[in-house]
């Protein structure tokens, strides 16, 4: 069944404090509190549209909600509930900070439906946090995620790649770290530098250095095929490519692409190909048809890198998930191993 998600954007709403990257209300394009006429219309708007067999949940996103009072947080929350009781809603989500989150503000989350929770991690790195202006220890985010997992509501981390002060490593292991927590999905988003932000004057008195769009997708590509060959679900790769992000100006540096996870998957594949080339001197791919965009890479760049060696056959009795490459079959699972054991990527960076 096909999954949707109603989106709310509480602009700043509850958060405590503007961390160096943040400017939401440029961001989610929201300047105004959202109050319950507004959640209501959203939400009839959406299923006046969305296909009636599907899985429909409101996504509470763009501030900290449960920051807000505990009093707004229930009318939020009971006005949603009502669509749930109906049948016409499957459930709520919403992100948060890992210092909003205690066990009575779970309760009356649960109470009322919610059914996944993402907490903006970002880093797990005492040095980053410090610089991020996050102002939390990472002990605060493992009690977040315990209790979360307690009231068996599913677990969402978002992490960002290339904050200040962190490194390769730092953020490899800040992934590392996640996976004692148990989550059941992620977000990685690499950072960018948006007008109007503190580190906006880190970037251009030099105290900060944006990622490159090569060293964001070396640093993610890892990370991504850790989580996921450990069964977490990546839901998003990349900031969304909304038209406040496409205007003029707002995005000062770092490595924006409006298709960063279908780059990110296009070196992986590429380096799991060229791994194989250089010990069997050849690729005789096969694969089903649902797969090959992906092995091909965006815009084929694959097939144009490794030139003459790059042959590939439709064979839709393949799995999607696998691939056959001379006359071997290998599984998603191998191919995001044989990510990790790449040490020529994780050495680049030390």
């Amino acid at each position: 069944m096909k999954h949707y998600n109603i989106p709310i954007f509480i602009s700043h709403f509850g958060c405590p404090n503007s961390c160096v990257f943040c400017n939401q209300k440029k961001i989610n394009g929201r300047e105004t509190d959202v109050t319950i006429e507004d959640l209501k219309n959203t939400i009839e708007m959406y299923l006046e549209t969305l296909p009636k067999n599907s899985k429909k949940e409101v996504a509470f996103f763009g501030g900290t909600f449960t920051g807000i009072s505990m009093k707004l947080q229930e009318e939020y929350l009971k006005t949603v509930y009502e669509y749930i009781k109906k049948g016409d809603i499957n459930g709520i989500r919403l992100s948060t900070r890992p210092d909003y989150i205690n066990d009575e503000i779970v309760a009356q989350l649960k109470k009322y439906g919610v059914t996944a929770i993402e907490l903006g991690v970002q880093s797990l790195d005492k040095k980053v946090l410090l610089a991020t202006e996050r102002f939390y220890p990472v002990e605060i985010v493992e009690e977040a995620c315990k209790i979360i997992k307690k009231y068996e509501i599913d677990l969402g981390i978002q992490l960002m790649i290339g904050l200040p002060k962190s490194t390769f490593e730092s953020d490899y292991l800040t992934a590392v770290k996640i996976l004692d927590m148990k989550p059941e999905m992620a977000r990685i988003y690499p950072t960018l530098v948006i007008k109007n932000t503190k580190m906006a004057q880190m970037f251009f008195t030099g105290e900060y250095h944006a990622l490159t769009l090569d060293e964001a997708v070396e640093r993610t590509r890892k990370i991504y095929s850790l989580l996921e060959s450990e069964g977490i679900n990546i839901i998003r790769v990349g900031l969304q490519p909304s038209e406040d992000l496409r205007e003029n100006g707002v995005v000062i540096a770092g490595p924006f692409h409006p298709a960063f996870r279908e780059v990110v998957e296009t070196e992986i594949y590429y380096d799991f190909f060229r791994k194989i080339l250089e010990n069997e001197k050849k690729l005789d791919i096969f694969a089903n048809e649902k797969s090959i965009s992906k092995l091909l890479g965006i815009k084929k760049v694959n097939r144009i890198r490794l030139k003459k060696y790059f042959h590939i056959d439709i064979d839709n009795s393949i799995d999607r998930n696998d691939v056959i490459i001379n006359g071997r079959k290998y599984s998603r699972l191998d191919v995001l191993r044989g990510e990790l054991t790449n040490e020529s990527n994780s050495n680049q960076h030390r």
